[in-house]
């Protein structure tokens, strides 16, 4: 096979990879027939990792912008709803192409509203993503707790339980590769699922050796409804279903107590940080620094963009730093290498994987580069990446296959794919 040596980066120097796996990094001695990918000056990255995102979203985006987050979805859950599987696949192209773009390589999909259970939803997902090349890890969401029944969403988007488990079973079955595409098995909420779904989902998950994911602590709404339904806290009320151990990840987990926080990193169970999302809805601030130092495996996910309207990974990278000296009133909390870190390595791990999110032989070559010309005079490299100004990447490569290429997606014309998203959320608009 052909070596590939991408040449010349500030940080950390060259990397060369051969057969989609990395081979060598920081000073590589020239051979013979190398390709050489001129990197001069440019700073070079694992691919960014995004642990917790729900495609579909970017069909509404700037709806709802004064709200908690259970009013915004008491506002959204209607409109959701009207989503054809056509429209999910235009949503999700959009949302991989704006990843791929700002270097992300791996997303992780959560997926829970399937309107009369078409799961064909989710066979939409997949085509987009392979359209767009980077590596997706489709979750098998899930709500079977209507407003019937005392759960947050209208008795219109939930399904029944049993043909939620033989849906995620099959969608496992037909998309599942181990390679490019992730099945997950996702209920969406404590506030939206039965106990039951919870339990269920946790055997038929492990039966099939696949990782489980829900959302989890993001609000104090969240923990009042769970102490006045069950009288336990959210996650003592999951510990309880089998939920809390090292093949399950949650996202934002914020409102975590002391006790808490040692008990996720006892069972390294993951937690999917979302800075920007959780900003927007006021719904707090995580304990990033603490769940660390617990051994907690945690990650960044730009959460949907219809509580994140950029939609990309860069700007958490920034956002997670940020809060997290605003929480502890701490400039040394949290450097620039945490970010980095939490967006990568942190990622990879919430996701059970150990082939992505570093820059060692032998691992995928998932990598980014960076354009550098515009922070040549900042002192340190990573300080220019995560607290400079926004950038967008020069490449982007997966499994050592260009999927962005001299800042332009290899696989899809963006233009085209916003053109086609815009006159179909426009539909969605009030009258």
């Amino acid at each position: 096979m052909t070596r590939t040596v991408l040449r010349g980066a500030r940080w950390p120097g060259d990397v060369a990879f051969e057969d989609g796996l990395i081979t060598a990094v920081g000073v590589v001695p020239a051979l013979d027939g190398d390709v050489v990918i001129a990197c001069d000056g440019d700073l070079l990255t694992p691919g960014l990792v995004n642990t917790h995102h729900h495609f579909y979203q970017w069909l509404t985006r700037g709806w709802a912008v004064d709200s908690t987050l259970f009013g915004w979805l008491q506002t959204l859950y209607p409109v959701w709803a009207r989503l054809s599987p056509e429209d999910v696949e235009a949503a999700a192209r959009v949302a991989l192409a704006e990843l791929a773009l700002s270097g992300c390589t791996t997303a992780a999909d959560h997926h829970y509203l399937v309107p009369g259970g078409d799961d064909s939803v989710f066979d939409a997902i997949a085509a987009a993503a392979r359209s767009i090349g980077i590596r997706t890890h489709i979750a098998r969401g899930s709500m079977d707790l209507g407003e019937s029944r005392g759960g947050l969403p209208p008795d219109s988007v939930v399904e029944d339980l049993d043909a939620i488990l033989a849906s995620t079973e099959a969608v496992h079955a037909r998309l599942h590769d181990g390679e490019m595409l992730f099945v997950t098995a996702a209920p969406c909420s404590p506030f939206s699922v039965t106990p039951e779904l919870m339990r269920e989902t946790a055997a038929l998950g492990r039966r099939l050796g696949i990782r489980l994911h829900t959302h989890l602590a993001e609000t104090l709404d969240e923990e009042r409804d769970s102490l006045a339904r069950f009288g336990k806290r959210p996650l003592e009320l999951l510990d309880d279903l089998g939920w809390i151990d090292s093949d399950v990840w949650v996202a934002h987990g914020i409102h975590f107590s002391d006790r808490e926080v040692v008990r996720l990193g006892e069972a390294r169970t993951g937690v999917a940080h979302c800075p920007s999302s959780n900003s927007r809805l006021g719904a707090g601030i995580a304990r990033v620094r603490d769940l660390v130092a617990a051994g907690v495996p945690v990650g960044l996910g730009v959460d949907g963009v219809a509580s994140n309207e950029i939609g990309t990974l860069m700007p958490e990278l920034r956002m997670a730093l940020f809060l997290a000296r605003q929480r502890d009133l701490d400039p040394t909390a949290f450097l620039p290498v945490d970010a980095l870190a939490l967006g990568t390595v942190g990622g990879a791990a919430c996701l059970g994987r150990s082939d992505i999110g570093l820059l060692e032989p032998g691992l995928r070559a998932d990598l980014v580069v960076w354009p550098g010309d515009d922070v040549a005079d900042v002192l340190d490299p990573l300080a220019a990446l995560v607290l400079g100004p926004e950038r967008s990447a020069r490449h982007v490569l997966v499994g050592g296959e260009y999927v962005v290429r001299d800042g332009h997606l290899t696989g899809a014309d963006l233009p085209t794919l916003r053109a086609d998203l815009t006159r179909r959320a426009r539909r969605l608009w009030p009258d």
